[in-house]
């Protein structure tokens, strides 16, 4: 039996355009079910500004609370910054993901940031703290919604510069959820080809419904880490009306039932995203179709 492991997103990526502040205990109760569900691997929080996003106000307490709590689950935190970095070596935690978009423009809307500009951060957290585990995330890797798609060479063409810092792995990011399973193929194998030593991550939103067949040929490909959040939560607030993540517990579903070893029990973790309904302010959800506030930062 195959073993997927996926990484639980919602308590970064899920809760982060909620404009409603989820309090502090709320959120460890979901973190909590998640780990009973059988959850290994989450990305727990992001070390932003309050100012950019309130609703992680409270990175530093629900870190602690879960390394303390759970010293088996590698948990992982978003950095935006060298500040971010400094912070996450605080708070003890070891992974951290790091965000640039292929897109240049999408990436100076989302982060504020040249390409020049995110590189040289990197390089900066990267040399300041080397002891950080860190994932490059490329956002818009299939598609960004000011510039469209890119053709793969430019994928691999972009990272080459990443690979050649010292990045070990890098997620994919289907930032628009406009990526299609071939697409998701041909990006795989080029990146297979050209950097063989570097471990390959995906992470697609499901806005046309393509959450689980792009997963699925990323899997077919050999990738073994993919991201998901519960209940579909999230999405990119420069996607007018697009929905969120793809969902956790369908994903769980697919995979223990066509026999892969995720380790996630499909009842508790469904259960779980029906008990985050009730949790998560009122219009929010529409099935998993989220609302999406235009004013916040996606990230990826």
């Amino acid at each position: 039996m195959s073993k997927v492991r996926i990484c639980e997103v919602g308590p970064r990526d899920g809760f982060q355009n909620i404009k409603e502040y989820i309090s502090v205990g709320d959120k460890l109760h979901i973190i909590d079910g998640l780990i009973q569900s059988g959850v290994t691997y989450m990305e727990v929080t992001s070390f932003v500004s309050p100012k950019a996003i309130p609703q992680l106000k409270d990175a530093k307490e629900i870190v602690g609370t879960c390394l303390k709590k759970y010293p088996d689950v590698e948990f992982m935190a978003l950095i935006p910054n060298l500040r971010g970095a400094q912070t996450a070596v605080e708070t003890g935690i070891k992974k951290v993901a790091y965000v640039v978009s292929l897109s240049a423009s999408h990436n100076k809307a989302n982060i504020n940031r040249t390409h020049e500009q995110s590189y040289n951060s990197l390089k900066e957290i990267m040399e300041t703290y080397p002891q950080l585990d860190i994932c490059l995330d490329l956002a818009t890797a299939f598609g960004c919604p000011f510039e469209g798609k890119f053709p793969t060479s430019r994928v691999v063409e972009f990272l080459k510069d990443y690979v050649d810092l010292g990045v070990k792995e890098v997620c994919l990011c289907d930032t628009i959820g406009i990526a299609n399973p071939a697409q998701v193929r041909e990006i795989l194998k080029a990146l297979q080809t050209s950097y063989p030593q570097l471990k390959l991550a995906v992470h697609i939103h499901d806005t046309r419904g393509m959450g689980l067949a792009c997963t699925l040929a990323a899997i077919e490909m050999g990738v073994t880490d993919v991201q998901s959040t519960l209940g579909g939560l999230g999405g990119c607030p420069f996607a007018p009306g697009a929905s969120g993540n793809l969902a956790t517990e369908d994903l769980v579903y697919m995979l223990n039932e066509m026999g892969f070893d995720t380790g996630i029990d499909f009842e508790k973790i469904l259960n779980l995203a029906k008990e985050e309904i009730k949790l998560i302010p009122s219009g929010v959800y529409s099935g998993h179709h989220i609302h999406i506030d235009k004013t916040s930062k996606c990230f990826r």
